[in-house]
């Protein structure tokens, strides 16, 4: 495999200037928590085919721990890119791009072969306290946020590589390469070490004002700075599909593969937020609110994230429920096996809103937006004889709603004005949910023509990147249509104002025990 072995700060545009006919694709490749998938648009941005590959399940050995086999989000994605080539009855020549996606945060981590160490360590993994304690001791906090714009947490890169160091000396010694998810994807496509802005804004290593590695962390910390990849903006072209690449997934080799995003930047992307006063909500396994900024924009307390965009010369505010879709996943498979999620969200809605006074606290994995709190845990208040599994799952979905609000809250207490949220993922399916959310955060709540997201928002990187469009605002105001709206209803505001209130003081009564 071509390799690159120098870290580099880059983010030179090298785009493809080609002009395609009308049959030509362009592939987002997405690397979920539960799958991979796989989405072809055209070249106005249209989704025409999309395919899914399920991972094996999250390890979770101890509390908070959650640890995934990269080699297994290989095979899904080889999975799930033959897949839908053969359900568009294609092949690999004709698609001119690919744009990576992928869950945040997870450190892979390669020897001198290139070989996977050991299972990475995700975005959920939350056993790194310890080293974010030495992290705020050795380098400061002040010096954190002066290096990279943003408090150090246990979801964090950097905190997992510092455990795997105290821990399994012996694994850490053999460290040669540091990764992010997607980007170990974009190893085997390409076998180059790269990555984007928005992604490596998330491991604490990146100089997020100034878009570049921050060796100022790495050389506070003694870390070889030869672990880390090239980094690029996320339309820039970043290697092409090898002819190994090729013979696994059916793609052409030479394709060029653009930086692409996290998940959340694509997302974003996906969903138009590439302009200021556009606000998205995304409920997937974790729930984010996420705001477009023509500059950095800080929370002093760090209640919310500011990363890079997938905008280039741009940034984005960002508001985590560690335990969003996951609440509701968490439920289904511990307490109604085999249930349907529609059966589930119009079984919560028979109850009142209030859930007849029953609160559900999201911290299944710990929380981040607005507590910062590893340790967070989850569960019912106001449980009574009197309350009905229809109330349980109903509580459940306020209880996310509430947290999505807290980070909503403090993006406009920062400085970003709204007027409606544009919401995707799993959760904003459900109109029961869509309406609910609507009622709480107050707000005109929009859904897309189109729902993929984080694939979707790769897709019309690699669009971008090709030359096909000359920038991502360009290619979102070809692409993406609103086709639906919901406005709050006043009786249910009234309720979930008292409600959120009464959410808002549940974790400090309850902190001290935890």
């Amino acid at each position: 495999m071509k390799r690159t072995e120098e870290p580099m700060n880059r983010t030179t545009e090298e785009p493809c200037l080609l002009q395609f006919g009308c049959m030509a694709y362009w592939l987002g490749i997405d690397v979920g928590t539960g799958g991979t998938r796989a989405l072809l648009v055209d070249e106005v941005g249209q989704v025409r085919h999309a395919s899914t590959a399920p991972h094996e399940d999250v390890r979770m050995e101890r509390p908070l721990w959650a640890e995934q086999r990269p080699e297994n989000w290989w095979d899904a994605a080889q999975q799930a890119v033959r897949s839908v080539l053969a359900e568009a009855k294609i092949t690999g020549k004709d698609v001119r791009g690919v744009g990576l996606s992928g869950q945040m945060h997870g450190l892979v981590i390669l020897d001198a072969s290139y070989q996977v160490i050991r299972p990475a360590l995700i975005w959920s993994d939350q056993r790194s306290q310890p080293q974010v304690d030495w992290i705020n001791h050795t380098v400061g906090k002040d010096a954190v946020l002066r290096y990279t714009a943003n408090p150090v947490l246990t979801g964090f890169t950097l905190p997992k590589l510092l455990w795997v160091r105290d821990n399994e000396p012996r694994n850490f010694e053999r460290v040669k390469k540091m990764l992010l998810p997607k980007d170990y994807v974009r190893f085997r496509l390409t076998g180059e070490f790269a990555s984007d802005v928005s992604d490596a804004s998330g491991t604490a290593l990146f100089d997020v004002v100034q878009r570049r590695w921050s060796f100022e962390m790495m050389d506070a910390l003694k870390l070889d700075r030869g672990i880390l990849a090239r980094v690029y903006e996320s339309s820039d072209v970043t290697g092409s599909i090898t002819e190994e690449a090729a013979r696994d997934t059916g793609l052409e080799p030479g394709t060029p593969v653009v930086g692409g995003g996290g998940d959340q930047a694509s997302s974003a992307v996906g969903n138009g937020i590439v302009e200021t006063g556009v606000v998205s909500c995304t409920l997937g396994t974790s729930g984010v609110v996420f705001a477009h900024s023509d500059k950095p924009q800080y929370d002093p307390a760090g209640r919310v994230h500011t990363f890079c965009h997938a905008v280039k010369g741009a940034w984005h505010v960002m508001g985590v429920t560690q335990g969003a879709g996951l609440s509701l996943q968490w439920f289904r498979n511990q307490l109604a096996p085999g249930t349907d999620y529609n059966a589930l969200t119009a079984e919560a809605a028979t109850a009142p809103a209030g859930s007849q006074g029953l609160y559900w606290l999201p911290y299944l994995m710990g929380e981040r937006t607005p507590h910062l709190d590893a340790s967070a845990r989850g569960g019912w208040i106001g449980l009574t004889a009197k309350h009905k599994r229809a109330d349980l799952i109903r509580s459940l979905l306020e209880g996310v709603s509430y947290s999505q609000k807290d980070c909503l809250d403090i993006i406009e207490q920062i400085g970003v004005s709204l007027d409606s949220v544009r919401v995707s993922g799993g959760g904003a399916r459900s109109p029961f949910w869509r309406q609910m959310l609507a009622d709480v955060f107050d707000k005109r709540v929009v859904t897309l023509q189109t729902q993929e997201g984080s694939a979707y928002g790769a897709a019309l990187l690699a669009l971008v990147g090709t030359g096909v469009y000359q920038s991502v605002p360009e290619v979102s105001k070809a692409a993406i249509r609103e086709v639906d709206s919901v406005s709050p209803q006043q009786d249910s505001v009234r309720v979930y104002v008292k409600g959120h209130a009464v959410y808002q003081s549940l974790y400090p009564a309850l902190k001290a025990l935890w």
